[in-house]
């Protein structure tokens, strides 16, 4: 008698598990998906952009006519802390790869190993950027360009090329 009822209890989950199966199958089969789709959903930045400019204690960079084929994901403003203001601005660049503003009034070395994934100065390479002259970092994750000026640390840093970050930097304004 105990031999029959351990046979019901599996039928009954093989049951069970084979009406689960179909189940599965169906919403796989009718619930739309796009494998080609673009992964990356690009966000707006002009609220927080608007009240990081108000909030800040530095101008805070933003960039002006980069081509659409360059997509806003992550954006975020952190005035915790009067002493460390932090500006974040991330990108995914034509190539598909990452690219950042970042921008902070704490200490620059600290906030320069943090953002750019410890990078380390390329020697006393600097690159002109519209003019403007950039310190160049490498690291094994991120390369940066970097400039330090009145009370505020301005990097570009990411995975994208140095080409791609130059561009980047090029587009800024500050207010």
């Amino acid at each position: 008698m105990a031999n029959k009822r351990g046979n019901q209890t599996l039928r009954d989950l093989l049951l069970s598990m084979a009406v689960l199966g179909v189940v599965v199958a169906v919403i796989y089969v009718f619930i739309p998906h796009d494998t080609n789709a673009d992964p990356v959903k690009p966000i707006g930045f002009q609220t927080e952009l608007s009240q990081a400019r108000r909030d800040a204690p530095f101008p805070v960079a933003a960039p002006e006519g980069l081509g659409k084929d360059w997509r806003a994901t992550t954006v975020a403003y952190d005035a915790k802390d009067a002493k460390a203001i932090e500006w974040h601005l991330g990108f995914v660049d034509p190539q598909d790869e990452y690219a950042a503003v970042e921008q902070g009034n704490g200490p620059s070395a600290k906030f320069i190993a943090a953002k750019s994934k410890r990078a380390v100065r390329d020697g006393n390479r600097t690159v002109s950027v519209a003019g403007v002259p950039w310190d160049r970092y490498k690291g094994p994750k991120y390369n940066a360009l970097v400039r330090v000026e009145k009370g505020v640390t301005t990097m570009i840093t990411g995975t994208a090329p140095d080409e791609q970050l130059a561009e980047l930097a090029a587009a800024l304004k500050a207010s």
